[in-house]
């Protein structure tokens, strides 16, 4: 049975032992996650700073940001603040000063920045790693941006790859984990050199990246409590993702984030698409360039036949049991589309019981 209890082994039972005493030495570690500057992580950072200095607990900063907005350096200035060390390369946190004051709470803004030769740590995270084995709790924040193992789709979606990475292995280690989420709208005037349209995909992606993510430390969170406790975790396939392959969908992406979504609730991911006999030489390329693209990220591959490209996709999704379907789409100017629709449109209202996502193409 799902979930069922049962007795562990002297090995288990030594294991567990062991990390339940290393818990016990350690601080608690308790991260912000944002998915873009300007959604308001610091501030919310340093306001759960203040309000726990109001209810009498001891606490300090022991790094902010370079360039603070108002509302951040009002919030700051009422709060005990580390002064960072100077170094020949550079600023970096001063370890032994805050293990020395022993606050009962560390604030840790940029948790993602190197420290400059000659620093005890080479980066920062590694700086509040040595905090919490001193047994000193630690908040600190960070954007998914800088996640170690999404910097290629980080990369796919923002054009650009972070050169100061956090591991994925240490915000899983988080004991808590709060997402600061905001209107994809809120963060626009942060790509100015990006038009309006596009800025807030991307944001939209980032954020879906960074909810997703959290979920999955909550999942690890999870799995280690039913670990601890001798409880078998029985995970059934609730998320069947279907991607529709076309010689022109953007595959590539659509398979990124289906692949995030099926690894984090345990999915089947399947790619199809439906055949054409009359396709030409160029499009038969694209079309197995993009098959290869679904057989590396692990898809299982379906030829289907059928005239009707939305009734063949409906037809197998429903016999598959499918939740979720991914399909490219391009908005084309004419006649035609405005009486009559396109498939995009005809799937959106057929689909009863499946989420439609539609990427462009």
């Amino acid at each position: 049975m799902p979930g069922e209890r049962r007795r562990k082994t002297p090995e288990e039972l030594l294991r567990a032992i062991q990390a339940e005493e290393a818990r016990a030495r350690r601080g608690h570690l308790k991260i912000f996650l944002g998915y873009a500057s300007g959604v308001g992580k610091s501030f919310r950072m340093l306001d759960e700073a203040r309000r726990r200095q109001e209810r009498g607990q001891d606490v300090v900063v022991g790094a902010l940001q370079p360039q603070m907005p108002p509302d951040v350096q009002a919030l700051a200035v009422k709060l005990e603040v580390i002064p960072l060390r100077n170094l020949a390369g550079g600023p970096a946190v001063d370890v032994d000063a805050i293990i020395h004051r022993r606050p009962a709470v560390c604030f840790i803004d940029g948790l993602a920045y190197d420290n400059p030769p000659g620093a005890r740590n080479p980066t920062r995270w590694l700086d509040v790693e040595e905090l919490l084995q001193a047994g000193i709790k630690v908040i600190g924040s960070i954007n998914v941006q800088y996640v170690e193992e999404l910097s290629g789709q980080i990369e796919t979606i923002t054009g650009k790859r972070a050169s100061q990475t956090v591991p994925l292995a240490f915000l899983k280690s988080a004991d808590e984990i709060e997402i600061v989420d905001a209107p994809p709208e809120l963060p626009l005037d942060r790509l100015p050199e990006v038009p309006a349209a596009e800025r807030s995909l991307r944001l939209s992606r980032l954020r879906e990246l960074a909810l997703v993510m959290a979920a999955d430390v909550v999942d690890c969170q999870l799995s280690a409590y039913l670990e601890n406790h001798g409880i078998d975790p029985t995970y059934g396939t609730q998320e069947r993702i279907l991607v529709c392959i076309t010689p022109r969908a953007n595959v590539r992406e659509m398979m990124e984030t289906a692949r995030i979504v099926s690894d984090r609730f345990h999915g089947e991911l399947i790619a199809a698409y439906v055949h054409q006999p009359n396709l030409s030489e160029s499009d038969q390329a694209a079309l197995q360039q993009k098959i290869a693209i679904a057989k590396q990220a692990g898809a299982a591959i379906e030829i289907l036949h059928g005239e009707n490209f939305v009734e063949t996709i409906l037809d197998f999704a429903k016999s598959r049991g499918i939740t979720q379907i991914f399909m490219g789409h391009s908005q084309r100017a004419g006649i035609r589309p405005f009486l009559w629709g396109n498939p995009v449109d005809h799937l959106i209202r057929r689909s009863r019981g499946m989420d439609i996502r539609v990427f462009p193409q």
